[in-house]
């Protein structure tokens, strides 16, 4: 066993490989992950098998379709600047595909809050008509008709069967894994680098009219809110998990992590620039029945201050995230 972890209770990682001993870690300054790592610690040969499952295709009906077409690590883990995913056969989804870093720390995930177990994540896309088209069922059946899968699957979990639970928790290893905290912005945090002028400018502006959603380090407080996009919600949101009216038109506050790097914007992907979000708070947001209050008398920005956030903004890309070899392609 290694034991590692900077919190209170160490994390378990076991040992597949002498010459390769993969662990998760707490980045400095982040909170309690939600995850239960101490519960269910990463594995070496568990994340290795989630990796390769990440980048398969069998998970989809057409064999074309793999978890990395929509989360590409070259676009720190989000679609390719494409406002909806394009999933088996052409099927267009109806919502911007989200980047999926720092999962450990999520309650729950997808725009609505749809689900809130990591090891419950992977079967919203792999079931999902536009995305992957397929059925668990279909989807263990190959895996267990596969001489390669079921080899791998029993290297890891000694079992002769692969099964959905198996395939749920590989992928979340893997998932747990990517996590972005390379950015100049925590480099500042630190004490290992500076701010220029301007992009201390922008923190501080920062600090004034966004950190109340956008809250360190996540730069998100996992909220749901509803903000302004139109009078009339065209998209329910929320409201379509609860059913609850206070609910309608309310999406999760997404991270500004990679925010330059991860467009479009918003849950059905209508912003393609940065300037377009800042001027939507500026002078586009809508009443709606829900509209957080926040936002009843919108952000008000100026040019400069528009400048200087996006200056800020510069300094949560993760170029780190995006070259990890750990997380490519095997």
């Amino acid at each position: 066993m290694l034991l590692t972890g900077c919190k209170k209770d160490p994390i378990e990682v076991i040992e597949a490989n002498p010459e390769e001993i993969i662990a998760f870690r707490y980045p400095a300054g982040f909170p309690a992950t939600v995850y239960p790592l101490g519960e269910k610690p990463i594995n070496t040969a568990n994340f290795k098998l989630g990796r390769e499952l990440f980048y398969s295709t069998i998970l989809s009906s057409d064999g074309m379709i793999s978890c990395a077409t929509c989360h590409a690590q070259t676009h720190s883990f989000a679609d390719h600047n494409i406002a909806m995913s394009v999933g088996v056969g052409g099927a267009m989804g109806t919502r911007n595909a989200p980047p999926i870093f720092n999962m450990a720390w999520q309650p729950h995930f997808m725009w609505d809050g749809g689900v809130n177990h990591l090891e419950l994540f992977s079967i919203a896309p792999i079931t999902n008509p536009v995305e992957m088209n397929e059925t668990m069922v279909n989807v263990i059946q190959k895996l267990n008709t596969s001489d390669y899968w079921k080899n791998r699957f029993k290297s890891v979990y000694g079992t002769n069967e692969v099964t959905d639970q198996q395939l749920f928790v590989s992928l979340t290893q893997y998932m747990l894994m990517i996590i972005s905290d390379g950015a100049h912005y925590d480099k500042v945090m630190k004490g290992e680098a500076i701010f220029t002028t301007e992009q201390q400018a922008g923190y501080d502006l920062f600090l004034q009219k966004c950190v109340a959603c956008h809250t360190e380090p996540l730069f998100t407080d996992f909220s749901f809110r509803n903000n302004g996009l139109e009078t009339v919600s065209t998209d329910d949101g929320r409201f379509l998990i609860t059913q609850s009216e206070s609910d309608r038109g309310r999406f999760k506050v997404p991270t500004l992590r990679n925010v330059l790097l991860t467009y479009p914007y918003m849950h059905d992907g209508r912003f393609f620039t940065i300037d377009q979000v800042l001027e939507h708070y500026n002078s586009g947001v809508q009443q709606h029945a829900n509209l957080d209050p926040l936002l009843q008398n919108g952000i008000p920005l100026s040019v400069d201050d528009k400048k200087y956030l996006k200056r800020f903004l510069e300094t949560l890309n993760d170029y780190q995230l995006m070259g990890d070899k750990l997380l490519s392609e095997p």
